[in-house]
């Protein structure tokens, strides 16, 4: 198996909410914020669904943020 190309780039995350996901995923080996981040771009791809949801999820309330 060939290894994917991949992009380098820079986002802007949140600070507490990224450091609730590392709390959350620290007792686990197998996901990190690439593999979240990978997973979560080839759903918002190829599932309607998770698009939609992604889409319309407003729950990300900060007083001037483009999030």
């Amino acid at each position: 198996m060939s290894k994917a190309k991949t992009k380098l780039t820079t986002v802007n995350v949140i600070e507490n909410t990224y450091k609730q996901f590392r709390i959350k995923t620290i007792e686990t080996d197998g996901l990190n914020f690439q593999k979240l981040v990978n997973r979560s771009v080839h759903q918002y791809i190829h599932d309607n669904v998770i698009q939609e949801q992604i889409e319309t999820y407003d729950k990300l309330h900060i007083s001037g943020s483009q999030f």
